[in-house]
């Protein structure tokens, strides 16, 4: 009998827990903002030039960019050449030009797959890449145009943003296949996992909406619909620990910080027009928003609000990266003198 009793337990134990539910499900709400916009600033960004290194491939346009933080790997889309570039931050150099991603655009490590993914639109499919020996192992189809990757790691599922296709496209990472397609009803923009509410959430353009989605059902929960101070929203970032989404207006050039505890905008703020990429550096609490304008506006965060710290200004400069060990930007950029390279910066206000 206490075999029996020590098999139970042992099995109970082996379990695992259900995933967490999506903690913003509710009904559909409007994010109001009745403040004023402030005016741009004047000032450079506290940023200088640490080097310029060449890239391969030829002088066109860049997209996405996903750093592995425990290797050292930044992984970039180099959308105009069908390539993903693999560059050691800690080397400083190139080790890797990869083929095979026709006008790619998104891209995500996750560590946990020991996998990158990355959206080839070209080949309208979502391509694994092994991150150990940077061979292909897996080309998923589905999306029309896929674009923003997010990983939810209880469910083991890649979430895409099926730009035009107006979805988001779930994709089965243990078997690379399509499990799911979620109507947006619009064109889908960034996708984010928030791992404060277990949600991931979706930025819908055409909408001028944010989707909520619970990735184990996988549905749409919850629709928060944005004030016209933030038009177009398409470049999306969580900072889970302040439960505070920026937002990046494509239309309205404005960023929107989304309070995900009231649901309401607590600021809009003016970043260069055409938003596209945003990161942010947790420890030094830095938010980069990079803008087709060539612009990347920095930002500062104190007591959960944004202030404004400059402009950094550089041709072609859409798509931005830190690594947040060393406080490091990578601001890839497609022609500068004829050569792409990667501008590598660092804030220099902090020693």
């Amino acid at each position: 009998m206490l075999a029996f009793w020590l098999t139970v337990l042992i099995l109970i134990a082996g379990r695992q827990a259900p995933p967490a539910a999506c903690r913003l499900a509710g009904p559909s709400v409007e994010a109001h903002w009745t403040g004023t916009i402030p005016r741009a600033p004047t000032a450079a960004a506290p940023l200088q030039v640490v080097a310029d290194l060449p890239l391969p491939g030829s002088a066109s346009r860049f997209d996405y960019q996903s750093l592995e933080s425990g290797t050292g790997r930044l992984f970039i889309s180099h959308m105009g050449a069908g390539q993903l570039v693999v560059f050691d931050v800690r080397a400083g150099h190139v080790i890797a030009n990869l083929d095979g991603f026709p006008t790619v655009t998104g891209v995500l490590a996750v560590p946990a797959e020991h996998r990158a993914y990355a959206s080839a639109t070209g080949d309208h499919a979502v391509v694994a890449v092994d991150d150990s020996t940077l061979q292909i192992v897996a080309r998923v189809p589905g999306p029309r145009f896929p674009d923003g990757i997010a990983y939810a790691p209880e469910e083991r599922r890649v979430f895409v943003s099926d730009e035009s296709g107006r979805r988001d496209v779930v994709i089965d990472a243990a078997t690379n296949t399509v499990v799911a397609q979620i109507e947006l009803g619009g064109e889908a923009g960034n996708t984010q996992y928030d791992i404060g509410s277990h949600c991931v959430i979706v930025a819908v353009q055409t909408a001028n909406q944010l989707a909520v989605i619970d990735p184990a059902t996988p549905t749409i929960v919850r629709r928060i619909t944005l004030d016209q101070a933030v038009r177009y929203p398409h470049g999306v970032f969580v900072d889970a620990s302040h439960r505070l989404a920026f937002i990046a207006g494509q239309e309205s050039g404005t960023l929107g910080v989304l309070d995900l505890r009231t649901l309401q905008l607590r600021q809009v703020l003016p970043i260069g027009s055409d938003p596209d990429v945003l990161a942010f550096d947790p420890a030094l609490g830095r938010l980069y928003v990079a803008a087709e304008s060539g612009v990347v506006a920095v930002f500062e965060e104190r007591e959960e609000t944004l202030a404004q710290l400059g402009w950094y200004r550089a041709p072609g400069a859409h798509s931005v990266a830190v690594d947040p060990g060393t406080h490091r930007v990578y601001l890839p950029l497609a022609n500068i003198g004829g050569r792409p390279l990667l501008r590598v910066l660092t804030p220099a206000d902090f020693h």
